[in-house]
């Protein structure tokens, strides 16, 4: 019923040379970080991409415990809206945590906890102490989350919070956040100095 989709087809332009998805972060590749901390919350996993990082990507995934596809964009360079409309549509469940490839401190109890608060809506979307929606750590109804998305597109909309004002969508707020995972789970990596930073931590 579960699936994790890992949006991997930015171009990482503040990163420098190199796919951030597959830089050795501590000796893993961060998707992988990622991608293990997803496993026992998902019944398979989706990562959306460019068609030349999916042998890389397969490469930093070999081995992985759950049933791994890759939704290539037809595309590319259309924004994360459109790439998780590309990835939704690869999803056999019902529901899929979406989350950015450069989210390595992506917390398991948090995720798990996303997924019972969506049951029975369309969506479940963190919300922070005076932040926006964190729209690339939620969990949607694959479907009109898909649908949603391509709606957004056709508007010529392009910012990820649009599809979500199409969905039935629950809040999940701070409070409730700290208590099940925290907020380092938010935390994102776009730059050399942040990767290091996280390295040190692992």
């Amino acid at each position: 019923m579960a699936a994790g989709l890992v949006v991997a087809g930015g171009q990482s332009t503040r990163f420098g040379e190199g796919d951030k998805a597959v830089a050795e972060l501590a000796g893993v590749p961060m998707i992988r970080r990622v991608a293990d901390e997803l496993e026992s919350a998902v019944d398979e996993l989706v990562v959306n991409c460019r068609r030349e990082q999916t042998d890389s990507l397969r490469e930093a995934l070999s081995g992985y415990e759950r049933p791994v596809r890759f939704a290539e964009d037809d595309e590319p360079d259309r924004g994360p809206m459109a790439g998780i409309r590309t990835g939704l549509h690869a999803v056999d469940e019902t529901y899929a945590f979406v989350v950015a490839c450069d989210m390595p401190f992506v917390n398991r109890e948090l995720v798990e906890y996303l997924f019972d608060r969506a049951s029975g809506h369309d969506a479940a979307v963190p919300q922070l102490d005076d932040q926006w929606f964190q729209t690339t750590h939620a969990v949607y109804r694959a479907e009109p989350m898909a649908a949603a998305c391509g709606a957004a597109l056709d508007r010529g909309e392009h910012k990820i919070i649009e599809p979500l004002f199409d969905l039935d969508y629950v809040v999940v707020g701070e409070d409730e956040v700290r208590k099940h995972g925290g907020l380092d789970s938010f935390e994102n990596v776009n730059t050399r100095e942040e990767f290091e930073a996280a390295a040190a931590r692992f």
